[in-house]
């Protein structure tokens, strides 16, 4: 690509992606088609963003909203400039365009000394990169000839609990951010040169590092990450894993080059694993943790809300996990029949209360309670408990009796090389019980699970919500499930030569 003589457009959005990558801005420029797809997993977090900044504008009410969609950029920016001359106090979503850089300020507003910008984000405090965001729309706005006297993120208090409807002004913390903004000046003018020169030549020249996740997870990662291939240094797990950099800086790039004996002995599993398919099996303490186990026996599994910025309940903060479901199994004698109890909220209202009693109700008295990763459970059983001082027994008995199944697998008892070094039970279950599978499922993680609780919420559709119920109560099932025949297998183990 030749030099053009011409300015390249830029936004915000842009300026932030080229201060992380200035590959990945060029590629957003002249090969956007090389962009990964967007997860339903990230859609829900843009959406939240969303949310989260319309939501904010309640601070500053009876503004005039300057749309995105159905407007073209010119008739954004002739809109803005027709509020700022008809004296609208407060303008949400303002467009200004300076240099060909284009940018959106979420809450533009009047206040008693002059205009005041606020960047709304849908976190807890100030990070560099927002501070970067609303430097480059300062920027922007001030040089159409509108005077910006106050610049302030707008960010989530976590301190905030829920009584009744949203009070936005507990909701959001207010930062002035000014003096740091008009210090960052120089340094949005040298990047935004940096940036048009780079996007006038060829694809820069730029390797794969930690930038490619830092601040944010880069859009181009399955193009630029295209030449790593399973199993490499990038694949290395749990504690103490190695610096992949350090050794891809190296020009090593596949597990296999790397020296066995520099590694710790996590990894040393997984390299063994991966490259000979070599399994690690500790009897004895595999049947040290079954002797542990006692009657009756249960196995049980949550599933909780994901981590909102607004609270969606009473009583509950932004971020706050919320259960919704659970499935117990459990066995009463070791002769036993295998039984099952399973909960799922309703569609409407707050499912807590009765989510804690039915579950109290279900698990057997004294019962040895198997969870996978005891420290999610127990943090969800305790926040009730804050919630609802009247169970605190009840819940405390639960909490004494539970047991970590995870542990054996997360302190590599056992072992098997399709684990990859992870000890998640979407890991563990396909690997040991092969039978069972996630994979076959509408809904196969936590993460899902929760997205689709909320979609079931809000939509009007029926056939719509039925399908989310069951896929819901199928995916949990399999949770406890593959907790039960992950302990026969367990005790296989331990008889087997």
């Amino acid at each position: 690509m030749n030099e053009r003589n011409y300015t390249p457009f830029l936004s915000k959005s842009r300026f932030v992606k080229g201060l992380q990558c200035h590959k990945a801005l060029w590629l957003q420029t002249h090969r956007p088609e090389l962009q990964d797809e967007v997860s339903a997993s990230q859609q829900a977090v843009f959406d939240a963003g969303t949310d989260v900044g319309i939501l904010a504008q309640s601070l500053y009410p009876g503004g005039v909203e300057v749309p995105f969609d159905g407007l073209s950029i010119s008739e954004q920016l002739a809109m803005t400039q027709e509020e700022i001359q008809k004296g609208t106090k407060t303008i949400y979503e303002a467009a200004f365009s300076f240099e060909n850089v284009f940018v959106k300020v979420d809450i533009l507003h009047k206040g008693s000394s002059g205009w005041e910008l606020y960047e709304v984000k849908g976190a807890t405090g100030a990070k560099e990169v927002y501070l970067n965001d609303i430097a480059v729309q300062y920027y922007v706005a001030s040089g159409t000839g509108i005077k910006i006297k106050k610049a302030a993120l707008v960010h989530i208090d976590n301190s905030y609990v829920l009584d009744g409807r949203v009070d936005v002004k507990r909701l959001f913390s207010i930062k002035n951010v000014t003096t740091t903004i008009l210090e960052k000046q120089p340094f949005v003018v040298k990047e935004l040169m940096s940036m048009r020169s780079m996007l006038k030549n060829d694809m820069p020249s730029l390797d794969i590092g930690p930038h490619c996740s830092e601040p944010y997870a880069c859009s181009f990662q399955g193009h630029c990450w295209a030449h790593i291939t399973s199993p490499s240094v990038f694949d290395f797990t749990d504690l103490g894993k190695p610096d992949a950099f350090k050794y891809y800086d190296q020009g090593i790039v596949s597990m296999e080059d790397i020296p066995r004996e520099s590694l710790g002995w996590r990894q040393q599993l997984q390299y063994d694993g991966a490259l000979h398919k070599k399994n690690v099996i500790d009897k004895q303490a595999i049947r040290a943790f079954i002797d542990s186990l006692w009657y009756p026996l249960a196995f049980m599994d949550f599933e909780t809300t994901c981590m909102t910025p607004v609270p969606l309940f009473d009583g509950t903060r932004p971020f706050q996990s919320v259960p919704f479901q659970y499935s117990l199994h459990w066995i009463d004698s070791p002769q036993g029949e295998l039984n099952h109890r399973e909960y799922l909220a309703p569609a409407i209202g707050d499912p807590q209360k009765q989510f804690l009693i039915t579950l109290l109700d279900s698990i057997p008295k004294n019962a040895c309670v198997l969870t996978w990763n005891k420290a999610f459970e127990g943090k969800i059983l305790r926040t009730l408990c804050e919630q609802f001082p009247q169970y605190h027994n009840r819940i405390q008995s639960v909490l004494d009796n539970m047991v970590d199944l995870m542990a054996p697998f997360r302190s590599k008892h056992i072992y098997h090389w399709q684990f990859e070094g992870s000890y998640s039970i979407k890991s563990v279950l396909p690997a040991l019980i092969p039978e069972l599978s996630y994979d076959s499922l509408n809904i196969s993680d936590g993460g899902t699970a929760a997205e689709s609780w909320l979609k079931m919420r809000n939509t009007g559709n029926t056939e719509e919500q039925e399908q989310i119920n069951r896929d819901l109560l199928e995916y949990c099932h399999l949770d406890t499930l593959a907790m039960v025949r992950i302990v026969e297998k367990m005790k296989e183990l331990c008889l087997s030569e």
